[in-house]
Parts: structure tokens; sequence; C-alpha cells
């Protein structure tokens, strides 16, 4: 039986199958997940997030293009060396053990794109009977000042006994970007849910409430993808799955700041805002954007 008041969350899956067209040319041959905030991969963050809420085991869902990504994580010995010969110990451990000591890192070929449902399902055989998981999307990047969203979501579990989603509320005009869900009730940034929809015009959204990149789910979640009904845009999506089993759910309004990185102006949001959080460039960032205020 499924005891979220116990529960060990030790894996995570990763959905990095994307092509990352919006951010052509230079995802050409770049991951759009290893593209820098400030001097870390949209990726790194996703991992080392999940790491700190006790996260051991990495499961990538990518495309066999992107090598790059399981380059980034796997052992350098002969950079990690140079760099204390040099004197550098701060670079040596930053790019040493990402992920945390013995992590596990997993990589899952997705043949072709056919939606988020599709990704996760590709990581089933890895998941085992009973077992808990998160899913997080590097494309959302969010910014806390104590707990992580994981470690929140975790929490929210814990007290609700339930499989949880992040929530955001939504500008009107962005609304037919997500999945929205349609609350029963909310008290205390929870939402019990009577349904959720993908991607509604603004005018059929059942509330502003949307879905962002950051899902607990326990193993049954993989009896409620069909694989043979797609859904929206022909695609195989988690919102189906996750409406078929709702009574299961909670929606979480996080605690942080999100970006979306998926986007040109999140991404340059997200730099600007990590970069002003980093005691290195703090005042000269500071300044700079001082000086575009009163051109």
């Amino acid at each position: 039986m499924y005891n979220p008041t116990t529960m060990l969350v030790k894996k995570v899956i990763l959905p990095v199958a994307g092509l990352g067209t919006r951010f052509l040319p230079a995802t050409k041959s770049t991951p759009k997940e290893m593209l820098p905030v400030v001097s870390k991969p949209l990726v790194q963050y996703a991992v080392e997030e999940a790491s700190k809420a006790g996260i051991e085991e990495f499961i990538f869902i990518t495309h066999h293009t992107k090598t790059t990504i399981k380059q980034h994580f796997e052992e350098n010995i002969g950079l990690h060396n140079k760099l204390i010969e040099d004197g550098k110990k701060d670079l040596a451990e930053a790019i040493k053990g990402i992920g945390g000591e013995g992590a596990k890192f997993t990589y899952i070929e997705q043949s072709e794109p056919k939606g988020l449902g599709h990704a996760i399902g590709c990581a089933k055989d890895c998941i085992d009977e009973n077992e808990w998981f998160f899913v997080i999307l590097p494309d959302d990047l969010i910014m806390t000042k104590e707990l992580n969203v994981t470690e929140q979501m975790i929490a929210t579990a814990k007290s609700q006994n339930k499989q949880v989603l992040a929530l955001q509320r939504i500008d009107d005009q962005e609304i037919s970007k997500y999945g929205v869900i349609s609350p029963v009730s909310t008290e205390e940034k929870i939402s019990k849910l009577n349904g959720i929809v993908e991607k509604p015009d603004y005018a059929d959204a059942p509330s502003n409430l949307a879905s962002i990149g950051r899902y607990l789910f326990n193993q049954t979640i993989f009896n409620h993808i069909d694989y043979e009904n797609p859904g929206k845009n022909g695609e195989i999506q988690i919102t189906d799955a996750i409406l078929s089993d709702v009574k299961n759910f909670v929606g979480y309004e996080f605690d942080g700041m999100r970006f979306d990185c998926g986007s040109k102006a999140g991404y340059i949001k997200a730099n600007i805002e990590f970069g002003l959080a980093d005691d290195e460039l703090h005042t000269e960032l500071k300044s700079f954007i001082e000086e575009k205020k009163n051109l």
C-alpha cells in the first residue's frame, strides 16, 4: 500500500528529449537543458534541487543527439586534477559529484516526441511497485529561500496522503499554454481537484491555477497513461492520466519564484535574478541595471 507518511522518494524522472526549437540556432548542437543560467546549466539546477530533497537516482528521458547531458554528469578526473594543480579548488569541487555522493544516472532514449505522458511512461521499468517518484521539467527553474519545491511537495504528500501537482497562478493571456486544474476547494495553498484540462482556451479555463513542471507520483500513475488514445495535439498527455485518477491528487501552490526557461524572456529573467543573487556578480549587475533605467 502507498503510505506517504513514511515515504522515501529516491528517484526522479527528467524529460529532456525535446529539441528546443524556440532557442535555435543556439540549440542546434547544444541541448536546451544545457544552456547556462549564470554558471550552471538548467539541468544541473534540477538535479541539485532533487538531490537536496534526498533523491539518489536520476532517470533522464533523452534524445540520441543529446550526448552532452550525459557527459556533463560523468566524472572528469583529468579536469578535476588539473584544477587542483592550478590551485582552483573551488572549481574542482563544483564539477565533482554533481547530484551527490553515490548518485545513479540512467539514460533512456525516447524514439520520438509523443507528449509528456509518453516520456514519463518510458521510465516505467525503472520504478518499483509501490514506489513514489518525482518528475522535474528542467525548463521550469524555481528560486526558493528555504525548502525547495521538491521538499515542499514531499511535505504536502505526507500531510494530504495524495499525489501532488505543483501549481502556479497564471495570467489570463498565458493560460492556454498549461494544464489547468478545476479545484473543488483551496485552503492554505492546497487544492482538492475536481479535474484538469490540457491547454484550454482562456474562455474555457476552469481556473487560473496551472500545473507546472513538478510532479510527485506513485507507481499507479503508469496504469492511467493511455498509449492508444492520444489527447490534445495528438500527444499522450500526462494531464489525461491525472484526470483519470484525479481523486488521488492535490495541487500545491509552492513558495518560490518560477522562471519559464523554455521561453527566451523567461530564460533572460532567470539569468538576471540568479545573477543578482550571486555575491560575485551582484554589485556590477545591479549597477548595470540602474544605468539602463536612466536611459
